[in-house]
């Protein structure tokens, strides 16, 4: 059972503005060098440095180096459902009261990538298509796939049978911190969003966790699970 100071461990772990950036930089999924989070989080390499120590000790990140690089990820799924948790709990209050809403806010709560799957708006939107037509039926703790559902995700392009035996939960909920609703998460969330971006529905935006919707994947989106959401500046 995890005692109160472990707990307090973490959470000043993840407590300094600092490290708090570099642990968001990589909500992504992707694994990203020193320098390139000392950039994001807007501080000096050395103080990076330090704070990415802290980070692979507390076992919060992983780190693997490569040639000259080390690159850094988050240690595993459970490190990301915290922080999209704490991330819910944040906007309880609202975007901070000194600095207005940005287009790159705006861009976030419309579709971004949580780690491996959609979140956002679109995840949200996403989840909501497969639960209206009982394609997901969500439970206590995880997400149960349907035959109905099977079939539809098998048409849309998902191998939910290579899915079903990867060494992680084939699907669950995720609480999305700008809607305060679950998107789905687990191998076939993440194999959703995989799929998306495959057929050009998706793309990144640079430097953010934010992606944009192609005028392609508002259509396929649109025709396939009944999803529109207004472009961005609407």
């Amino acid at each position: 059972m995890t005692s109160g100071l472990q707990l307090a461990e973490v959470a000043a772990l993840v407590g300094d503005p600092a490290r708090a950036h570099i642990l968001l930089a990589l909500m992504d999924g992707r694994a990203l060098t020193a320098t390139e989070l000392a950039f994001l989080a807007r501080v000096t390499p050395q103080t990076a440095s330090g704070h990415l120590a802290k980070l692979v000790a507390g076992r919060v990140l992983a780190m693997r180096k490569q040639g000259r690089h080390r690159y850094f990820r988050l240690a595993s799924p459970l490190v990301v459902r915290m922080l999209e948790t704490m991330g819910a709990m944040a906007a309880i209050e609202g975007p901070p009261r000194h600095r207005p809403p940005s287009r790159i806010d705006d861009a976030m709560r419309r579709a971004r990538i949580c780690y491996d799957h959609i979140a956002g708006r679109l995840g949200v939107g996403l989840a909501d298509a497969l639960i209206a037509r009982r394609h997901v039926v969500v439970g206590d703790d995880d997400v149960e796939v349907t035959p109905s559902g099977a079939a539809f995700l098998t048409e849309f392009g998902l191998d939910l049978e290579t899915q079903a035996q990867k060494r992680r939960i084939f699907c669950r909920t995720c609480l999305d911190w700008s809607e305060r609703r679950p998107h789905l998460a687990g191998a076939v969330g993440a194999a959703l969003a995989t799929r998306c971006f495959d057929l050009g529905w998706l793309a990144r935006i640079r430097d953010t966790r934010a992606v944009s919707i192609t005028p392609k994947g508002r259509a396929g989106l649109s025709e396939t699970f009944a999803i529109s959401l207004p472009e961005a500046g609407r």
